[in-house]
């Protein structure tokens, strides 16, 4: 067996997904595929009015369990955030609270909540697109995960966490630009 580097990126994520030579490509064809389908998500939220540009996808041995984005708007819940709502209906779907076979794609990074609902599932992996700042451009409001950046926080996880980066991350920054007149906040 290849044994993996851990790589740690300047923002303090940590990554093996792309440490084993020979499974790089691999790797990131299957991230691509599966974040992109996160950032449909993102599309599809705003076009039907339910809630902000964010999309998540939980997968299972490959294969994608529940597709969903924000609800926020059309539950009148501010927790409906794209990860929980992932997490409650994949928990629901594999009639179980503990998700340590599945992996999660985000369409932006996830806020500390979305992190905590990740780490409590016991989700092994996360994939996520665009970085916070694409989301407080347009006027969301992260104070609360600007506060925990350098605390450690993020690391002490039991989860690999990946930033995609190419062609995932251009498209899932987009969301933000793309979206923006269609979408208030408040």
């Amino acid at each position: 067996m290849e044994e993996a580097n851990v790589l740690e990126a300047k923002d303090g994520t940590i990554s093996v997904a792309t440490a084993f030579p020979g499974h790089q490509e691999a790797v990131q064809d299957r991230d691509h595929k599966f974040l992109t389908k996160a950032v449909e998500e993102a599309y599809k939220g705003v076009e039907c009015k339910d809630g902000g540009p964010f999309g998540a996808v939980v997968v299972r041995n490959d294969e994608v369990v529940v597709s969903c984005h924000n609800m926020v708007l059309s539950h009148t819940d501010p927790t409906a955030h794209a990860e929980v709502t992932a997490i409650r209906e994949a928990c629901k779907k594999l009639n179980k609270i503990e998700l340590s076979d599945c992996e999660i794609y985000a369409s932006c990074e996830p806020c500390p909540m979305c992190f905590g609902a990740i780490h409590l599932s016991r989700i092994k992996r996360l994939v996520y697109g665009a970085k916070a700042e694409a989301a407080i451009a347009i006027g969301f409001d992260d104070f609360i995960a600007d506060a925990l950046r350098g605390t450690g926080f993020y690391q002490k996880a039991n989860l690999e966490i990946k930033k995609a980066d190419g062609t995932g991350a251009v498209i899932a920054e987009q969301v933000f630009e793309k979206t923006k007149e269609k979408f208030t906040l408040y």
